[in-house]
């Protein structure tokens, strides 16, 4: 059974995206505010940096790619000039897997299943994957389903075999901070 007949053969709800994995569908998680709003600032600074550099495009989370036996809709991707077919962008799935897989991690997400999509990217060819932590506010480089660095959000994202000339501070796609309450102040105080 192909992911396709799998799709078919099951009511899916319209209302929902789903990945197919292993024959199956699963639900992909609806994104919160702070999770939207991280790709966009990120998906922003990489159309940008794509389109002064003519290195590739940018693709957003609802583009559907093949990645081995399954269908994956990472919340970012980049395909790189070369690998676009001259008659540009397929109207429907992407038959190949990007060269950069990106993926912000939601709060409901089981560590298993991120290292297992990690490694399904690896395995079908994508050069580099990130994993975006909110709450940790870092950012993890694959460049191997093993060899990772860990980025905080005091540093710069660079992917020099990947998206060279890139670059940005990951504090800057995480947005602002919520201020801290402050103590009341003596004035203010009831006695």
């Amino acid at each position: 059974m192909t992911a396709a007949t799998a799709t078919a053969e099951i009511a899916l709800d319209p209302e929902l995206e789903y990945e197919i994995v292993n024959g199956q569908p699963e639900v992909k998680e609806m994104a919160g505010a702070k999770h939207g709003g991280t790709i966009m600032r990120l998906g922003a600074k990489l159309v940008n940096y794509t389109e002064e550099s003519d290195q590739g495009s940018i693709y957003g989370p609802d583009t559907t790619f093949i990645i081995g036996p399954n269908e994956r809709l990472p919340d970012l991707a980049f395909v790189s000039s070369a690998r676009i077919p001259e008659d540009g962008e397929p109207e429907g799935i992407w038959n190949i897997a990007p060269d950069l897989a990106i993926e912000v991690i939601s709060p409901n997400d089981v560590l298993e299943r991120v290292n297992s999509k990690i490694e399904d990217y690896f395995a079908a060819g994508v050069r580099q994957v990130w994993l975006i932590s909110l709450r940790g506010r870092t950012v993890s480089i694959y460049d191997s389903p093993t060899k990772v660095t860990i980025l905080t959000e005091h540093e710069d994202l660079t992917s020099e075999a990947v998206l060279p000339g890139f670059r940005c501070r990951i504090g800057e796609i995480f947005g602002k901070k919520r201020a801290t309450e402050k103590p009341p102040s003596e004035a203010t105080r009831v006695e």
